[in-house]
């Protein structure tokens, strides 16, 4: 391997000005200053004097490569690392020329960090156990344990050791931009090398670390527990719409809006009491004593509440911004972490520069041209149509594009229980059934279903990777005592999707570096394939051009809806980095003016109500930060997948594709479809599908 044939810099440039003008122009786009200032006591005079050395050392060697990876490690070299002689010996000593001993290196590097990071993953599993799964209610030290991070250190502990000195001088780091346009001439040994390069950016001191997976992991568990009690919920003239139940914000709560589109009866009515419930969530006078809570009847219109004497409680507190402290604790806790990341600088920066790989700029003109497109409109006409009625806000949600529309949920919820009792049915039957039908051969059907747990999820459900070859992912979704409902199951089929890409990103993927996908938005694309076949793996199969053209529309529909949650997440984070001082009162406005200002562009035209804040309810803006853009991209890449599958065999699609492990998400596309991500194609399907619909 000839491991510096393309890594030279395309002119003669100073390498640290290219990382200097990286770290202003993501530091300038976000409106923040980069505040870290304690590491750079090594000198442009040092860094050439180091450089010469190693010219003499190795006459014959092309240095390119030692030219860009010298000022980032004097970037990240601190006093207590040592002195400017310390740094030049250093290089010198661990400098690695020869190309057969840097892969050596390379596989001696990924052996090691398998072992490493897959015994923090799994510490980790262990520990929140108690917080993911059913069982006895999580007490305060399981919560410790659970917000405890195994590898809050590992950073720390691999600059002490110097360790992540020597990867970053013989694996430099390569910008997005780089990547994008250099990537298509690297061989897979030198896109490992590169991922390799992306290990050690920063240097964030422990602390920060695990006070940030304190503070995500308290989040998690306010949002794992936040159920409405739809069976508490009265309306005007004190009817109960709903049969007891607990349901799970907003996960949940969508869920059951969704269910109601073939109701003749009721449905309309329980929608906009669902509607009602969540505006109350948003603004936060939602009574504290109804969350969670069956002891109390309630009226999400007037917000009046009654005791189980049938006792109207007089002034019930609202839960008192909560949701929102959640919010600012978050991002307090990135702060804490920005100050050490020279390279990214920012969270937006960390969410998509470094996790997407898709710039905050791209991804707002992808959306938002989308959302203006005059497509949307024809296809809120058709909606408007068949529900034969104006639209509404929740209508963002409309699911009657799917097949499951014309199925009463009760008879899915019955045959999803009979066929899944409990979690031992699902993963020895429901799992092969779900890959047989997709046409993997039985050896790959054990081998991928003998690499996934399944557990009764105590949330709204997830999957969870395995970081190391002899550890299982694991799938998790909720789980009755009478088995698992068609929620439960539709969740599950969706996370499965998820656990297949883990498993074969981690067992098919030539280098361990290269495991997984560019980003999680494409580990999203795969589990909407699974999820989009629920019904055709209970035996509900319908292949005809009409389902195909419902499919597409589906997918547009759902793409306009979870693009402007998307927008109204990154815009407050916009905001919060502009008002790094604000209070959850000035969060809170700020949340649901953005909501309202998002909405009014782009929905109100269509969904025909001003200043409705219903984008603002997603629980992953205070749980997941950022997370929320990757769903819409994901539909993106979903859509130009399911094309790709058209005609061919998706079990031999999915051991094509996904193998090729993490390109950038272009890189990806471009080997799996031919073509980059685009709306476009979306677009003309749905004016193709409803013209062919009418």
């Amino acid at each position: 391997m000839h491991h510096n044939r393309h890594f030279k810099t395309r002119k003669t440039i100073s390498v640290s000005g290219v990382v200097l003008a990286v770290v202003l122009l993501l530091c300038t786009s976000c409106g923040r200053k980069n505040t870290n200032t304690s590491m750079n006591i090594i000198d442009e005079a040092t860094i050439g004097a180091t450089l010469h050395a190693l010219s003499k050392a190795y006459p014959d060697a092309d240095l390119s490569r030692a030219d860009r990876s010298l000022p980032q490690v004097a970037a990240l070299w601190t006093p207590d690392d040592g002195t400017p002689d310390d740094f030049k010996a250093f290089c010198l000593e661990h400098y690695v020329a020869d190309s057969v001993a840097l892969w050596a290196m390379a596989q001696t590097l990924q052996a090691n960090l398998e072992s490493l990071w897959g015994c923090f993953n799994k510490i980790s599993v262990d520990l929140k156990l108690p917080l993911h799964v059913t069982g006895p209610e999580p007490t305060s030290l399981d919560e410790m344990f659970g917000g405890f991070d195994p590898s809050a250190h590992f950073d720390e502990d691999m600059f002490q050791q110097k360790i992540a000195f020597a990867v970053i001088l013989n694996f430099p780091f390569y910008t997005l931009e780089e990547k994008n346009e250099l990537g298509h001439e690297w061989s897979r040994q030198e896109w490992a090398c590169v991922r390799l390069g992306d290990l050690f950016t920063s240097r964030v001191p422990a602390l920060a670390n695990q006070q940030l997976a304190n503070r995500l992991a308290a989040a998690d568990n306010y949002i794992s527990n936040y159920n409405i009690m739809m069976g508490q919920l009265l309306d005007d003239k004190g009817n109960r719409l709903f049969p007891p139940m607990a349901l799970i914000t907003h996960w949940g709560l969508r869920d059951e809006l969704k269910s109601h589109y073939n109701e003749a009866d009721s449905g309309l009515a329980k929608q906009r009491m669902i509607y009602q419930v969540m505006c109350r969530i948003i603004d936060q006078s939602i009574p504290q004593c109804v969350i969670n809570n069956s002891q109390y009847n309630w009226n999400p219109y007037t917000n009046d509440v009654i005791d189980n004497q049938n006792h109207k409680v007089d002034k019930p507190a609202p839960e008192p911004d909560t949701r929102y402290q959640y919010f600012l604790d978050n991002f307090h806790a990135m702060q804490q972490v920005d100050r050490f990341n020279p390279m990214y600088p920012t969270a937006i920066a960390r969410a998509f520069d470094q996790d997407m790989e898709v710039s905050y700029d791209e991804i707002e003109k992808l959306f938002t041209s989308f959302l203006s497109a005059p497509e949307v409109a024809q296809v809120a006409k058709f909606i408007e149509q068949r529900l034969g009625r104006k639209l509404e806000p929740f209508d963002i949600w409309y699911d009657g594009f799917k097949s499951r529309s014309t199925i009463n949920e009760d008879e899915l919820s019955a045959k999803t229980r009979s066929l899944y009792p409990d979690k031992e049915a699902f993963a020895s039957k429901g799992m092969p059934s779900i890959l047989r039908q997709l046409g993997f051969a039985p050896d790959k059907i054990q081998f991928i279903c003998s690499h996934i747990t399944v557990d009764p999820s105590r949330g709204a459900g997830h999957a969870w990777e395995s970081n190391m070859r002899s550890d299982n992912a694991r799938l998790r979704t909720r789980i009755g005592e009478n088995g698992m409902d068609y929620k439960g199951y539709n969740i599950a089929v969706h996370e499965f999707g998820h656990n297949v890409e883990q498993t074969v990103t981690l067992h098919d993927v030539d280098n361990y570096i290269m495991k997984g996908v560019p980003n999680t938005a494409f580990t999203e694309a795969l589990a909407f394939v699974f999820q989009s076949r629920d019904l055709d793996f209970l035996g509900y199969k319908n292949s005809s051009n009409t389902k195909e053209n419902l499919e597409t529309l589906d997918i547009f529909w759902g793409c306009y809806e979870i693009m402007g949650v998307s927008l109204v997440d990154m815009y407050t984070w916009h905001w919060l980095y502009d008002h790094p001082e604000a209070t959850v009162q000035e969060l809170k406005a700020q949340v649901i003016a953005i909501a309202r200002q998002v909405w009014n562009k782009y929905y109100a035209p269509i969904l025909g109500e001003e200043n409705s804040t219903i984008l603002a309810i997603y629980s992953h803006m205070i749980d997941s930060p950022l997370y929320l853009p990757n769903y819409p991209y994901g539909h993106i890449i979903q859509f130009q997948l399911e094309q790709q599958l058209k005609g061919r065999k998706i079990a031999d699609e999915i051991m094509r594709i996904y193998p090729v492990g993490r390109l950038t998400p272009q890189h990806w596309m471009r080997h799996a479809v031919g073509s980059e991500v685009s709306t476009k194609p979306l677009l003309a399907a749905a004016a193709q599908a409803l013209g062919e619909l009418k």
